[in-house]
């Protein structure tokens, strides 16, 4: 009899590691699924998008919602800079696919319109770089800005140009870093 306990206990450890395993084998499988295709943790490196988002904040980016709608005008979106392995860029959208942008005077002008509705830009654009002359999107097409218009590295620089609709990693939705900060972030 003591030979039976000690082949159930054995076989019962076992069984129990297997469980652990099993289970640490699914977490890890779903973390990875959500990292892919889910969300994405990022940090806000620089000043380009305040006062929105400020250098050092962490964000959760959405990387589902664009597989099931299209970008809107003033999202918040991340992209990778196309001229460095591992850096991503954090912009507002301001130009839409067929549309045609250009500031003038300081200000951005969507197919020859005023952009009124533009709250975030604070001042006028000392610079308007590339978007001096009228860019006329693509059909996948984007133009990004960020909120500190006269600080920020964006589609009217043409290092960075238009953003194309496979690029968009995702949406910011939420700010998890600083604490006191804590939210879901505004796009409109």
């Amino acid at each position: 009899m003591s030979r039976r306990r000690k082949r159930d206990v054995g076989g019962s450890v076992l069984r129990e590691l297997g469980g652990w395993l099993l289970y640490i084998l699914i977490i890890v499988g779903l973390t990875y699924l959500i990292i892919t295709f889910v969300g994405q943790r990022t940090r806000v490196s620089g000043y380009s998008m305040e006062p929105t988002l400020s250098d050092g904040d962490s964000l959760i980016v959405d990387k589902i919602s664009y597989r099931f709608r299209d970008p809107k005008r003033f999202d918040i979106i991340v992209f990778p800079y196309k001229h460095e392995k591992n850096t991503y860029y954090i912009k507002r959208i301001i130009g839409l696919p067929g549309e045609t942008v250009q500031v003038t005077d300081g200000y951005v002008y969507v197919d020859g319109q005023k952009l009124e509705s533009d709250t975030y830009g604070a001042e006028p654009i000392q610079s308007p770089q590339t978007a001096a002359s009228p860019i006329t999107l693509g059909e996948d097409e984007y133009f990004v800005m960020g909120d500190n218009r006269n600080h920020s590295s964006d589609s009217r620089d043409p290092s960075v140009g238009v953003i194309k609709r496979k690029d968009l990693m995702g949406r910011a939705f939420l700010r998890v870093y600083p604490f006191d900060h804590i939210g879901v972030i505004k796009h409109e």
